[in-house]
């Protein structure tokens, strides 16, 4: 007895499958000692960025990580090997060796949502890139954290004739302008969505 094969059935149209969720157990491996150290030990010109991370009810989130990079202060993209060391004998992950520039740290926030960086004014750009981990995220989210006022660089008012933070609306373009709060010291909160309050962070879609 033959069979006959039925008819081609025409393709089915599927949505793409979604990125796997990221968070929270990134918290586990990702970190490192010395993650937000990027600057030398001792170096003067050391400045400090932190902050907040906030989820859509304007309520802290505990267990986000933060990556950063950025130039050393004379412009150079390069870096220096050295963030994630290891132990030769035990291959534990022993950070960085204090001296190096690496131009990339890796911050794991507190139970307060809150993170802290110390690094090196950029060279050649007023802002340090973030990228941003946490629960429920199917993708990172990229943004900047531009530095008003540092040597060399432009004050606030001047910052709003940069390209990207000219394209946005005066509430839009304040959620990248981090807060000068005392010498070498700038607070940068990162919102994932308005909370009826605050604007949502701005953030960018690299093609």
């Amino acid at each position: 007895m033959s069979t006959t094969p039925s008819s081609a059935k025409a393709p089915v149209s599927l949505p793409p499958t979604a990125s796997q969720t990221v968070g929270p157990f990134f918290g586990y491996a990702l970190p490192f000692t010395g993650g937000g150290d990027v600057a030398p030990a001792g170096h003067p010109d050391t400045i400090t960025l932190h902050g907040t991370v906030y989820d859509g009810a304007g309520v802290p989130i505990p267990d986000a990580l933060l990556e950063f990079w950025q130039p050393a202060p004379d412009g150079s993209r390069a870096g220096a090997p050295g963030s994630l060391r290891r132990d030769p004998v035990t291959g534990a992950v022993v950070g960085r060796d204090g001296l190096a520039f690496t131009g990339f740290g890796r911050v794991a926030v507190d139970a307060d949502g809150h993170y802290l960086l110390r690094t090196l004014p950029p060279g050649g750009v007023p802002y340090i890139s973030v990228c941003v981990f946490a629960r429920g995220l199917l993708h990172h989210l990229f943004t900047r954290a531009y530095l008003p006022g540092l040597a060399d660089a432009p004050d606030q008012a001047g910052l709003e004739a940069e390209p990207l933070l000219a394209a946005l609306p005066p509430h839009r373009r304040a959620t990248l302008l981090a807060v000068p709060e005392r010498e070498r010291v700038y607070r940068f909160d990162v919102r994932l969505q308005a909370d009826g309050v605050h604007e949502e962070t701005v953030f960018l879609a690299f093609e």
